[in-house]
């Protein structure tokens, strides 16, 4: 026979056993998601981005549909003039790179022709005898003085009146009215590190708050922690004021070649 005190540890054994596995169940099945993400060697350590919203999602649709095509139907007479400007050289009046989207599909991304015809051997042959060019287009993946762009896509860009055809890219939902600006895989995977869950996470935008902050003249980390920032923390508000600033931002011309 036990004692009253070995009595007493053998009930209060039991009773913590019956308690044991009944905490355990209250316990959540999986643990809690992490706040970040971890460092790399190409880029620093980023909050997680937020989840879809279905009403946001859907709101944020909407007024892509709508404001595309009011744009379009705006700018037809402006757009038609372009095309025939960009046709006179003999080359095609629409050019459509290869940029990552949401989710990390590739589309099309379209723009007005800016560039000679055989712009990709010209940079080949400038980066290869010119070291400072080099070291710009490997820095900021842009040239200021680019021999590639035509006189009148020099005008375009510096306006950029190039990038109207991303409205049908906008209606065609690869693209949103606000958002990242488009990039290449190679430079997502150069550039962004850790940060491109961010850029997947959302549709590129036809403008944004790099668009709106500088552009060109920004470096790339900065653009990078603009998007962070973007992806993180904007709302359907927050598209209205920058879509409401970047003709202020076009008209300024800051960063645009």
């Amino acid at each position: 026979m036990f004692s009253s005190e070995a009595r007493d540890v053998v009930n209060t054994d039991q009773t913590m056993a019956a308690i044991e596995p009944l905490q355990l169940t209250l316990a959540p099945a999986n643990p809690a998601p992490p706040l970040a993400t971890a460092a790399n060697d190409v880029g620093p350590a980023c909050p997680v981005p937020q989840p879809r919203l279905f009403l946001r999602d859907a709101a944020k649709r909407a007024l892509d549909v709508v404001g595309a095509a009011l744009l379009l139907v705006l700018f037809a007479p402006v757009m038609a003039v372009i095309a025939l400007l960009v046709a006179r050289d003999g080359g095609p009046v629409f050019y459509a790179h290869r940029r990552v989207g949401r989710d990390g599909a590739s589309f099309g991304c379209l723009k007005f022709r800016s560039m000679v015809q055989d712009a990709d051997l010209r940079l080949a042959e400038l980066l290869e005898r010119d070291p400072a060019a080099r070291a710009e287009w490997e820095a900021t993946r842009k040239l200021r003085r680019d021999p590639r762009i035509t006189a009148v896509g020099r005008f375009l860009r510096g306006s950029s009146l190039d990038e109207l055809p991303q409205l049908i890219n906008v209606l065609k939902g690869e693209m949103s009215l606000v958002g990242p600006r488009p990039v290449q895989q190679s430079e997502l995977n150069a550039f962004y590190g850790t940060a491109a869950s961010y850029y997947r996470a959302v549709r590129p935008g036809l403008t944004g708050l790099w668009q709106v902050s500088g552009r060109n003249d920004t470096s790339y980390a900065e653009r990078v922690a603009l998007d962070v920032r973007y992806v993180a923390e904007a709302t359907l508000l927050d598209d209205i004021r920058i879509l409401l600033r970047t003709p202020f931002a076009v008209l300024r011309r800051r960063g645009a070649y």
